[in-house]
């Protein structure tokens, strides 16, 4: 993965918004999120995708899912709308970028889930900035910004993902990602 810099002018549709070593914040810490819609105007919205709840769509509902659904892995995607399922369709465009349909249908997902079961994801909740507090943070180096490739959404991978990202970014980081969250129980 290629680091992009801190570019808080730029859309960061598409982008993998990893979060920086020294955040705290519960619901971010070690996260990486797929920034699925970003508008300095309007803001962001993502879902954090290395949360894998450990559970499938079977799990989660009181009627039998449609068939293909049953199996669909679970991932924990913000802390906005947590009593919500939602579906997303991850695809490749021209086999360079990649994107996210969030909010899938029944039908389309059912179908994805035939064809392309890699591709298909479901999420509990997700993550939402409203317009420049995303930037703001950006601006705080709260977050870095990886451009994502195919091996980011291997399903084996994913609750590795923030360490992998980590390493690969040279030793500072690699060092930071190794610190207890806290020091004084080492």
């Amino acid at each position: 993965m290629r680091n992009l810099g801190s570019a808080p002018h730029k859309n960061l549709t598409g982008c993998l918004l990893v979060a920086h070593p020294s955040m705290m914040d519960p619901n971010f810490r070690r996260s990486v999120l797929f920034i699925y819609a970003h508008d300095p105007t309007d803001g962001a919205l993502g879902v954090i995708i290395n949360r894998p709840l450990d559970k499938h769509v079977l799990d989660l509902v009181s009627e039998t899912p449609p068939k293909g659904l049953a199996d669909v892995p679970v991932f924990l995607g913000g802390p906005v709308g947590k009593n919500h399922l939602m579906f997303a369709a991850f695809e490749w465009e021209n086999g360079q970028s990649l994107k996210v349909n969030h909010n899938v249908g029944l039908e389309e997902a059912t179908s994805r889930a035939h064809n392309e079961p890699s591709s298909i994801r479901a999420f509990v909740g997700y993550a939402g900035w409203s317009a420049g507090q995303l930037e703001a943070e950006m601006k705080q180096r709260a977050w870095l910004l990886q451009k994502p490739n195919r091996a980011t959404l291997k399903p084996e991978r994913l609750p590795n993902l923030w360490f992998d990202i980590m390493r690969g970014l040279g030793p500072w980081y690699k060092l930071l990602a190794a610190a207890p969250d806290d020091p004084s129980l080492n």
